[in-house]
């Protein structure tokens, strides 16, 4: 009897022991969980330029405006955001501050207000703009930016507007290069961000 219960005894405890080794838990090792941080974080790297390049390409640019032909809304080294998007959405209307492409020279760029639309009929009268024969009211442009100069009727051809800088005895414009065609005009000024004091919506 003590031979059969023997064996019996030592089967058992050389199963058992095995048994438990097997199901031992395997620790997660943490160099595992370094890298897929770093991953992610690599993955939001490439997507936020991303972002950014599209928004810089399509639809915001940061420009330096140079000069002083648009004094006093603008002045010399301030620092702008330009819709490049806007323009294929809505129509250009009078008032806005375009940015276009020097039609003399495409390799620069300029930016002035749009005062005359496709078919008006524009005077300049002593310093006065007439549109359509009535009188501009242009607030935007105080007693000390004008000038007196005169210009006889121009038609706005098709497609085209007329522009002026604010700073009316500082600016080469439409007076001297004529209406601009739309073609040239690739983005609105629409917010300034530096130099401080001028932060906010460009008018």
């Amino acid at each position: 009897m003590g031979n059969s219960a023997d064996p019996g005894s030592a089967g058992e405890m050389a199963l058992a022991t095995p048994s438990e080794v097997v199901a031992a838990p395997v620790p997660v090792l943490p160099p595992v969980r370094v890298s897929s941080g770093f991953g992610v974080w690599l993955r939001d790297l490439v997507i936020s330029l991303a972002i950014s390049a599209f928004i810089i390409i399509f639809l915001y640019q940061p420009v330096k405006v140079e000069g002083t032909s648009m004094m006093p809304s603008l002045v010399d080294q301030e620092r702008i955001f330009v819709n490049k998007f806007v323009y294929r959405l809505e129509p250009i209307e009078r008032g806005d501050i375009v940015v276009f492409k020097y039609p003399y020279d495409p390799s620069k760029s300029y930016i002035k207000r749009v005062i005359g639309m496709a078919g008006d009929r524009i005077r300049i009268d002593s310093g006065q703009v007439y549109v359509n024969g009535e009188a501009l009211d242009e607030t935007y442009v105080p007693p000390e930016y004008t000038d007196a100069r005169t210009l006889s009727d121009v038609v706005v051809p098709a497609n085209s507007y007329f522009v002026l800088g604010d700073h009316r005895s500082m600016s080469d414009d439409s007076r001297n290069f004529g209406p601009v065609n739309q073609s040239f005009i690739y983005g609105k000024a629409v917010f300034g961000y530096w130099p401080m004091d001028k932060l906010g919506r460009v008018r």
